[in-house]
């Protein structure tokens, strides 16, 4: 279905419809990860909610819906767009320094309070929320990044893959014109999901925001799919990359953190881990935000449990030396970076120390 232009189906309005689902409705297609069900219903198999949906009804994303036997996905418009440093991603093992164009869309198959993208990834559940969409073209976004020197394509924003048929869309044709591709992920993945984006998809980056099963129930997933997701994404071969939002009193006991390292170190030590700073925002006002202590204690974690590559972020300048990437054979200082910015790169370009020449795992370079 590459390239396949947006159908409109011709239908009545569904339970619950607003201006803005209405309007997104229209800029759809049929999906790709479904099936049909014997009692006329379909699966949706995009993320691990597998959402049986009935004629007329929708997924728990609220952008995904079912109509006359067929699943309308999202397709033809974005609803954020941006160029950055892949930093900001974070990607710290992919490219330093590049610039990313990176696009979202409406939805999301989670429901989290502290949210920093909730006005477009909460804007079919919550009144307050909506960002009108632009329409748009893989090829017209494709375009923009070769125009503004990106060097990466990236779906983020709300949760890839509820729309991964439209990211799809895009990688194939950001592929053909030599970019890299990546998403952003929350991670509640399922294999068909993964198999469909991996032959146009390079790295991938996951959000591991707890490990406790009743604090992700709270958030709108269970913990075992996302991890899961995790060790799913990493047999697979995409670059994977972790981050976890520190939030004090919600996930940030040393037990905890320990918990996470561990779990990341059973899958590879070679992930690099994202430990970064909260603030408050959307419905989560309290707690205060992260301190540069505490995100340097759990970083500390990190690397006692055996973790080669651990980071602390959103505290640019404030935790010591842990923006750097560091050899860990010699622990040289192989990328200096302050905040978004990439002040010193002296890995090789297929990236090995030139000290001791030990291979530092990532993307470095574009395969031939």
């Amino acid at each position: 279905m590459a390239g396949k232009q947006p159908t409109t189906p011709v239908r009545e309005p569904l339970a619950g419809d607003t201006a803005l689902s209405h309007r997104i409705d229209a800029l759809t297609r049929v999906g790709d990860l479904y099936e049909n069900l014997a009692d006329g219903k379909v699966r949706c198999l995009a993320c691990a909610h597998r959402c049986k949906i009935s004629p007329g009804g929708r997924g728990v994303c609220q952008v995904r819906y079912h109509h006359e036997g067929r699943l309308y996905v999202p397709w033809g418009y974005t609803a954020s767009i941006g160029c950055d440093p892949i930093e900001k991603k974070p990607f710290y093992h992919v490219f330093p320094g590049a610039l990313t164009l990176t696009f979202g869309m409406l939805g999301c198959d989670m429901r989290c309070p502290y949210c920093q993208n909730w006005n477009i990834s909460q804007a079919l559940r919550d009144a307050a929320a909506g960002t009108a969409p632009v329409e748009i073209t893989p090829h017209r976004l494709v375009d923009l990044a070769l125009r503004w020197g990106a060097r990466c394509v990236v779906s983020s924003y709300n949760e890839p893959l509820i729309t991964a048929e439209w990211a799809a869309d895009i990688f194939k044709q950001a592929k053909a014109a030599g970019l890299a591709t990546m998403v952003v992920s929350n991670g509640n993945a399922t294999p068909e999901a993964l198999d469909y984006l991996r032959p146009h998809t390079d790295a991938y980056k996951i959000d591991l925001k707890t490990l406790n099963a009743a604090s992700y129930r709270q958030l709108g997933a269970v913990l075992e799919h996302i991890l899961d997701g995790i060790r799913m994404v990493h047999e697979r071969g995409f670059w994977l990359e972790i981050v976890t939002l520190l939030v004090p009193g919600f996930n940030d006991s040393d037990a905890e953190v320990r918990d996470m390292a561990q779990f990341i170190q059973s899958v590879s030590p070679d992930i690099p881990w994202h430990v970064t700073a909260f603030h408050p925002d959307y419905r989560m006002r309290e707690p205060a935000s992260t301190s540069a202590r505490a995100l340097i204690h759990a970083v500390e974690i990190g690397y006692a449990e055996g973790l080669h590559y651990v980071y602390a972020g959103n505290r640019p300048g404030q935790v010591e030396m842990y923006e750097h990437t560091f050899c860990p054979t010699c622990q040289l200082t192989l990328v200096e970076r302050l905040g978004f910015h990439v002040l010193a790169n002296r890995l090789t370009e297929t990236g090995i120390c030139p000290r001791c020449h030990t291979p530092i795992p990532g993307i470095w370079r574009h395969a031939a």
